[in-house]
């Protein structure tokens, strides 16, 4: 029943405060805690912002899945319009960002980006990948996506796949639906002990914590869409035979069980977002708001990396009158 009222109050738009019991903590992990949002402040305030997306965004302790109206656009000023043209005016510095970090990776160096995309059916995350990180160089991204694990991957520890696939040096990768599956979808249908999915929480985190140490900054992203639009989207699908390759009758089965979704959604971001690999809510109903806050995030953590030219391992000089002679 408390997941029903819940479901419901996420679906009216209502912000009605309701928390559970609290969720043990990760022994060893820092978590994201009001102080940590007033500790970047200081980050700049992006072109059409109130504030910096990456803090308008974040989620922080104490947050409340339902309170987020999923149809808003946190934190812009400009509407359809002025986000479409955001996002363009971003693609050449992306692109030259993304081209730095390539050519640091081809010279020894040692960072790469992850981007986690996570969301519902038809929250937009193939959306994302088109229309934000296809502003980049394709050859320097490395996409992704998990889903029902094959035999060969269920021999394994869950994260066994995961490891395979993240980015090597200067590479931008994508997770289109993620790790985090196996606490989302395993949470819901109950396809594993609760002792089992409890620990699965830590692991993920000492694991991140591993990665960005490492040398990979993480951006994860938690896609919402509302039950609403989700139906209109879905109907879509059903009317256009151009869309019918990207329905999947299971799509109904999850509408069903919405209220223990967002349930698992809630305890996800309770219990992993930290300091190391924080997770920042996108409402998604408006997809034009969805590709400008990624395109913000990303745009973010490649600054924040900076990205030179590697220097020349040859004399410069030498080369150019040796091609002089030819």
């Amino acid at each position: 029943m408390a997941a029903a009222k819940k479901a419901k109050s996420a679906r009216t738009g209502t912000t009605k405060q309701t928390r559970k019991e609290p969720r043990p903590k990760d022994a060893g992990t820092k978590r994201v805690r009001k102080k940590d949002a007033r500790k970047k402040a200081a980050t700049p305030v992006a072109p059409g912002w109130d504030a910096a997306p990456t803090d308008v965004l974040s989620v922080a302790d104490g947050f409340d899945l339902a309170t987020v109206d999923r149809s808003a656009a946190p934190g812009f000023r400009g509407g359809k319009a002025a986000g479409r043209a955001l996002v363009e005016h971003h693609a050449d510095e992306l692109s030259e960002l993304q081209e730095r970090l390539f050519a640091e990776g081809r010279s020894g160096g040692s960072r790469s980006v992850l981007l986690v995309l996570q969301g519902m059916d038809t929250a937009g995350k193939g959306g994302i990948v088109r229309h934000v990180v296809g502003l980049v160089d394709p050859q320097g991204v490395a996409h992704r996506s998990f889903g029902v694990p094959t035999a060969q991957e269920l021999r394994h520890h869950f994260l066994w796949r995961v490891r395979r696939e993240l980015p090597a040096p200067g590479y931008i990768g994508v997770f289109d639906r993620s790790h985090y599956e196996d606490v989302l979808v395993a949470r819901v249908r109950e396809l594993v002990e609760p002792a089992v999915l409890d620990k699965r929480y830590d692991e993920i985190n000492r694991f991140e914590e591993k990665v960005v140490a490492s040398g990979t900054t993480v951006i994860k992203v938690a896609l919402l869409v509302s039950y609403e639009e989700q139906r209109a989207r879905l109907a879509e699908r059903l009317e256009r035979p151009d869309k019918h390759w990207k329905y999947d009758p299971s799509d109904i089965d999850s509408r069903a069980l919405w209220p223990a979704y967002q349930d698992a959604y809630q305890v996800m971001l309770d219990r992993t977002s930290t300091e190391a690999a924080p997770w920042h809510v996108v409402p998604a109903d408006r997809k034009w708001y969805a590709r400008l806050a990624v395109s913000e995030l990303l745009l973010d953590a490649l600054r924040r990396l900076d990205l030179g030219w590697p220097a020349a391992d040859f004399d410069v000089e030498a080369e150019k009158k040796r091609l002089a002679a030819t």
